[in-house]
């Protein structure tokens, strides 16, 4: 037992002073808050732009419809042909020309009328000519069956129907998506965290292969015993470094609630309201920001359990996977011959994000969601998308989470049993490229 701790002192201590690990450990969450106002900056700079649309109508129709916006602006041309009308566009170098014949009906004014552009024109910029034609259309149609003008625009009124939990609670709109995104990034951190950090416990052992220091290191301790060392303490790096993240993630949340004047006092919620309070739902959004409405639900997630779920999940997902790292290390003589290895280990993970995004989106509690976060290959991905819902009625039931664990433990015990066998079988080899034939022989001496 002393030499297996020497062993995790011995790994641990040579990740967390390596100078990479501490500049990363500090530095990523600079960084990806950076990429992130990059990001918004760049596409706000990008749509910034503002693309300016000459109009040629003849007809008696759409003299008030084309407004100016912030994105687009809209020029009429008079007294100008077609011709003339193109030639000008191109000369000013504007975005294109909307061109209105003179027809009688209006129906067949918006089936003969163009929009010129030098080059294919953004979809965005179409949608919003097509709403116009499509509106007026859609009015002019109405009124022929005796609607009138203000009926119309009583009819546009777009209706949102009030949500609410039996308990009286409000439901927000895409509060259901935000909380699969919360658990697909904690799962997405774990799949790359996975495949870091078992890179290193990879590159670690082909690296004292290779040196032949292993041969001295053996002599001393069990091969198991350093496989497990190797492991648990590269993990116990990557939980220290996790746990610096979560206090900056921390400070940036107080940052950015200070950033919104979100006052985080009105982010708990009444968990009861009356009948009355249900029945007049509609003017909260009067009473209380959007924002402090979606913080406040954001507020209620049960992160308690998210962070400790992404602990378990994490160290349990990473030991298994990062046994079969070790197991290629030591299987392989250099970084090269580990490609033939690398993908089908991926591969669950790589599953895990997508398949999981498209399930728990459509359906948290479907058979796809709940077979992936109980496979344990993939429950340390999909399963954590699945948590922002809590535990019981409405989230996962407490049976389904506690047999993902329950198989993620077994799951390991037994890859762990394994890749020992191939790592001590391995770990001597040299000058032989292995094959999955080979793998199975060691398995069994």
């Amino acid at each position: 037992m002393s030499k297996l701790l020497l062993i995790i002192k011995r790994e641990y201590l040579a990740k967390v002073r390596n100078k990479s690990f501490v500049i990363m450990t500090f530095l990523s969450p600079i960084l990806m808050v950076g990429m992130i106002v990059l990001i918004a900056y760049l596409t706000k700079v990008n749509d910034s732009e503002k693309r300016i649309i000459a109009v040629l109508n003849e007809s008696d129709y759409f003299s008030t419809d084309f407004t100016t916006t912030e994105s687009t602006s809209f020029i009429y041309f008079k007294g100008l042909d077609l011709e003339s009308a193109k030639d000008s566009v191109l000369n000013t170098g504007y975005y294109g020309l909307l061109f209105i014949p003179d027809r009688g009906d209006l129906e067949i004014v918006a089936e003969d009328s163009y929009f010129y552009t030098k080059e294919a024109p953004a979809t965005t910029v179409l949608d919003r000519l097509e709403d116009i034609f499509q509106d007026r259309l859609r009015q002019r149609r109405l009124k022929d069956l005796g609607v009138s003008a203000a009926e119309y625009a009583q009819m546009r009124d777009k209706f949102e129907i009030n949500t609410a939990t039996f308990a009286g609670e409000q439901n927000l709109k895409g509060i259901n998506e935000i909380k699969a995104i919360i658990g697909g990034g904690f799962g997405y951190l774990i799949m790359m965290f996975i495949i870091i950090y078992g890179g290193f416990v990879m590159r670690s052992v082909i690296e004292e292969k290779t040196s032949r220091i292993i041969e001295v290191i053996i002599s001393s301790v069990k091969p198991f015993q350093l496989m497990l060392g190797k492991i648990i303490g590269t993990s116990l790096a990557g939980i220290t470094q996790f746990a610096i993240w979560i206090v900056s993630a921390s400070l940036l949340l107080m940052v950015v609630l200070l950033l919104f004047d979100i006052d985080p006092s009105g982010l708990s919620r009444n968990p009861g309201l009356s009948a009355n309070t249900v029945n007049a739902m509609t003017a909260v959004p009067s009473e209380m920001d959007t924002m402090q409405l979606y913080a406040a639900e954001i507020y209620q997630f049960p992160w308690a359990l998210l962070i400790f779920s992404f602990i378990l999940y994490f160290i349990l997902g990473y030991l298994i996977y990062s046994s079969i790292y070790a197991a290629i290390g030591a299987a392989v003589d250099n970084e090269t011959d580990t490609q033939q290895f690398i993908f089908p280990i991926i591969l669950p993970l790589m599953l895990a994000i997508y398949v999981g995004f498209f399930s728990v989106f459509s359906n948290p509690h479907g058979p796809i969601a709940v077979g992936f976060s109980l496979f344990p290959l993939t429950s340390p991905i999909v399963m954590l998308m699945r948590l922002p819902g809590g535990i019981g009625e409405g989230g996962v039931p407490l049976w389904q989470l506690l047999c993902s664990i329950a198989l993620l433990i077994i799951t390991f015990i037994g890859i762990v049993w394994l890749a020992a066998k191939i790592y001590r079988v391995g770990i001597l080899m040299y000058g032989k490229k292995p094959t999955y034939k080979e793998l199975f022989k060691w398995l069994r001496y």
